[in-house]
């Protein structure tokens, strides 16, 4: 996978579009200066998990003795389940909100931006990869980036767009990563079936 193709598979999975009404009515009741500030703050605390899960990834499959297939089939079952989800959602999906304590890390930064989807996209990619740990850094920098400016933004793009808008595209996106998400899981069983000789050799 290259430099775009991770950029566009980390944005996809961030879903700022489809977090669009989430954060909106989590934070409605706040004024608008606030609600910009909760924003960035939620953002930066997704950026640092997402940032932990990068450079200590390689570290945390070796600690747990996860090979890159096993990792391949799991991140394109997960990432699926999370496209089927978006191309289609239960109804009032993500309208359900009890707690009136002001958001904190839980459900905006965590799992609505740095949810398991992304985690394992980023394992997934330095396990793959780790020489070009730099290059994911800069993908994931660049598809946060791209949907912090979205959620930022989010109350003029509610109103521009409207909420049909919005699912449509969601929707198309969803789309896109249940294709992707399939790719990803049939590497990971070309990848386990590549390994079965030596396995086999071994017993």
């Amino acid at each position: 996978m290259d430099f775009l193709s991770a950029v566009i598979l980390l944005f996809i999975i961030m879903d700022p579009l489809g977090n669009i009404p989430v954060f909106q009515a989590l934070l409605a009741r706040y004024p608008r200066r606030r609600r910009l500030r909760l924003i960035a703050r939620e953002m930066l605390i997704a950026y640092a998990v997402l940032l932990l899960f990068l450079f200590a990834g390689e570290a945390i499959l070796g600690h747990l003795g996860l090979k890159q297939p096993a990792l391949g089939i799991a991140g394109g079952v997960v990432l699926f389940l999370i496209a089927l989800r978006m191309v289609f959602p239960e109804p009032d999906d993500k309208a359900r909100h009890d707690s009136t304590e002001e958001p904190f890390i839980v459900p905006l930064a965590v799992p609505m931006i740095a949810g398991p989807s992304a985690v394992a996209a980023l394992l997934l990619l330095v396990s793959r990869e780790p020489e070009q740990l730099w290059v994911w850094w800069g993908a994931m920098s660049l598809a946060w980036g791209l949907s912090a400016g979205i959620l930022i933004a989010s109350g003029f793009l509610m109103e521009l767009l409207g909420p049909r808008t919005l699912r449509a595209l969601v929707r198309l996106t969803g789309m896109l990563l249940i294709m992707m998400a399939i790719q990803m899981l049939m590497d990971g069983v070309t990848a386990y079936l590549a390994t079965l000789p030596s396995l086999l050799g071994e017993a």
